[in-house]
């Protein structure tokens, strides 16, 4: 694995983390987690409506790099060129191409044999008759 690899990882797990974290923080409708870290106030750090754009603008910034690393990842991941695929998956599949016959039934005609005789159907066999009880004297 290379270097580049780990490193972009890194940095996709960190701006996931990031993402997750800000978008908890940012005051919704109803009940949120922002309120309860003091994004509610007025006298906050970023003034009454400061937190609300500085939270946006970071989880953009925070989305662009966690695509940006998707695509980078995607891109360090993908096989290499110079290999190519032999065959597909229908390959490894045998030619034989005779189709199994149901008992009682006249078999499908085969390539290559000489189907100008039908073939009857077999009688089923005879259910075997039970044994006499032995008398006792």
């Amino acid at each position: 694995m290379s270097v580049l690899f780990t490193v972009l990882l890194v940095v996709q797990v960190i701006s996931a983390i990031t993402i997750i974290v800000l978008v908890l923080l940012q005051q919704g409708k109803g009940a949120d987690m922002g309120s309860a870290f003091g994004g509610g106030s007025a006298g906050s750090l970023f003034g009454a409506t400061g937190a609300a754009n500085f939270l946006s603008r970071a989880t953009k910034w925070a989305a662009v790099v966690f695509f940006v690393t998707t695509a980078g990842l995607a891109y360090l991941g993908r096989p290499a060129a110079s290999v190519a695929p032999q065959g597909g998956v229908m390959d490894a599949v045998p030619t034989d191409r005779s189709v199994p016959s149901v008992p009682g039934l006249p078999r499908p005609p085969v390539p290559g044999n000489d189907n100008s005789v039908p073939v009857a159907p077999t009688a089923p066999a005879a259910p075997a008759t039970p044994a006499a009880p032995a008398t006792r004297s």
